[in-house]
């Protein structure tokens, strides 16, 4: 136990990780917010910790963030409702994810696959 708890991360906000990946990508939020296509006040309240968004909502964030797939987990798995990735169609996101995929190239392989959209 004092192995595992010595090297567990500790947890950190959904909003703090997107924070700190807008600093490491020097991407500006303003920008993700447009290219997830999220209503710019909702977007604003992800990035501040304002609102908790849904799984479909944060995989938006992921694919206008250019996140891997390592990057996007770990967003998925912050302390929010949020699932991380399993199922059949989180198969195509991973790919997606793994293969440097537009937020548009994702949907049109869901759609492809008959899954339901990201959005």
């Amino acid at each position: 136990d004092g192995f595992l708890r010595d090297r567990t991360e500790p947890a950190i906000t959904l909003a703090s990780y997107l924070q700190q990946l807008l600093d490491e990508k020097h991407l500006k939020r303003v920008q993700v917010v447009r290219m997830a296509d999220l209503n710019e006040t909702f977007g604003y309240q992800i990035f501040t910790g304002a609102r908790h968004p849904g799984r479909d909502k944060v995989l938006q964030i992921c694919f206008a963030m250019a996140l891997s797939l390592r990057e996007a987990n770990r967003a998925l798995a912050t302390p929010t409702p949020v699932a991380r990735l399993q199922e059949q169609a989180d198969a195509i996101i991973i790919y997606c994810l793994d293969k440097g995929c537009s937020l548009q190239k994702v949907n049109e392989e869901l759609y492809r696959f008959g899954e339901r959209t990201i959005c």
